[in-house]
């Protein structure tokens, strides 16, 4: 666990960089073969883009950098459980596992709310790590909030 720790890690900060800029807090790492390919936190406001969530901006450009749509055998490490879009692109991606930090009891679709996972049409389902660095995950999204209102 400690080699998904360091990871996380790097996938908190992403998280805390995002907040700087006013955005969600919530960092995505991807990492294949050992070596992190892609990193990002959101960015749905500075781009003016729904779409633009930490993990689909870390599939993209892992997906750039390897010239595939398809993510086989890389791992995605994210501070919050992805929503359902989140969860529906790491599907089509192939992504071979997915960690993840903080729940999220409103919009999460992994663990939560649509479970895209656990549903029929589901093609691909990676494997699924809940609660890594989650303590440290939650209280970035919790201050992030308390100091908006």
């Amino acid at each position: 666990m400690n080699g998904s720790k360091r990871i996380m890690d790097r996938a908190l900060e992403e998280a805390r960089a995002a907040a700087a800029r006013g955005e969600v807090p919530v960092g995505a790492v991807i990492v294949l073969d050992g070596e992190v390919i892609a990193q990002a936190g959101n960015r749905t406001r500075e781009f003016n883009d729904v779409t633009a969530h930490a993990e689909i901006l870390a599939i993209r450009e892992a997906s750039a950098k390897l010239g595939s749509e398809r993510l086989i055998d890389a791992d995605l490490y994210v501070t919050l459980e992805p929503c359902a879009m989140c969860a529906a692109a790491i599907s089509f991606a192939r992504i071979r596992r997915l960690y993840y930090g903080a729940e999220d009891e409103k919009g999460g679709g992994v663990d939560h709310g649509g479970r895209f996972y656990a549903q029929p049409t589901c093609h691909h389902s990676p494997e699924v790590y809940s609660g890594i660095a989650e303590q440290e995950a939650a209280s970035i999204l919790k201050d992030f909030f308390a100091n908006r209102r």
